[in-house]
């Protein structure tokens, strides 16, 4: 049976941002389609919560609070993983973000903390859990959560784009060096009803803007990315690797725009606009 494929009964996956939101609905899909799931964030109180979501379902949970920036953390944690449940299948890097900042006030620890939590972090848990998977499995399947902030033109998101499209590119690179093994694929993700959307879906005005910008006419949930992880993650996308799947409601151009401060002259007294 096609439904076969996707089921993930015996595997365990990590998922990294995994008390909120997008993170959340995927340990939880994950769970639902069969795996024990290990659980990763800075906020053990939220991963409780999801940790008892997970055995609600009648499969084992593990939290382990961690921050991905940290290698250290990153290493205890595929450590942990494998420790609990003998064997590592799945690794989802959903762990990331940035505010929006204007480029001028772009700083360079602002761009270079931007990049590690969104790129370095990554990296580093992909090669941990690769090598696991290979010593304990044979084989595995990682996704990152990227967003389609990587491949549009947005004021006020130089540094999380350009941390998204260098994850995106990471993830195409990666591939073919950890094939056929470990299958590495990403997802652009657009819009998602998740706190971080809250200012936008509660003000009637912004809300109008980001319907009429989406033509599916509604935001994400938090599931409809999980299903997309659960094909990458199982039998389903075997023959796939090295690619980036854009979930976004159909969008091609930004939603909503946040709107930047300009450049204006420097006044003849040398100080700002």
């Amino acid at each position: 049976m096609i439904l076969d494929r996707f089921d993930l009964t015996g595997r365990t996956a990590i998922v990294t941002g995994a008390g909120l939101g997008i993170g959340r609905g995927i340990a939880i899909g994950l769970a639902e389609a069969g795996a024990d799931v290990v659980v990763a964030a800075r906020t053990e109180s939220d991963l409780d919560e999801v940790a008892g979501q997970v055995r609600s379902l009648g499969h084992r949970a593990l939290v382990v609070p961690t921050d991905v920036t940290v290698e250290a953390e990153c290493g205890r944690l595929v450590a942990r993983a494998v420790e609990e449940f003998g064997r590592l299948d799945i690794l989802v890097n959903n762990a990331g973000g940035a505010m929006p900042r204007a480029a001028l006030d772009t700083s360079e620890g602002f761009m270079a903390r931007t990049f590690a939590f969104n790129v370095t972090a990554p990296l580093t848990l992909s090669k941990l859990a690769a090598r696991r998977m290979v010593d304990t499995v044979g084989r595995g399947s990682i996704v990152n959560i990227s967003s389609r902030s990587a491949s549009m033109t947005q004021p006020m998101f130089v540094a999380y784009g350009a941390a998204k499209a260098a994850l995106d590119r990471m993830t195409r690179n990666l591939a073919p060096e950890l094939a056929p093994r470990v299958r590495v694929n990403a997802l652009d993700v657009g819009g998602v009803a998740t706190r971080s959307l809250d200012v936008v879906l509660t003000d009637d005005s912004l809300r109008a803007q980001f319907l009429a910008g989406t033509p599916m006419g509604r935001p994400g949930e938090p599931e409809d990315i999980a299903a997309a992880v659960l094909y990458l993650a199982s039998d389903a996308s075997s023959w796939v690797t090295g690619k980036v799947f854009e979930i976004d409601g159909g969008t091609e151009a930004p939603a909503i725009v946040v709107p930047g401060p300009g450049l204006q002259p420097t006044r003849a007294d040398g100080t700002g606009p």
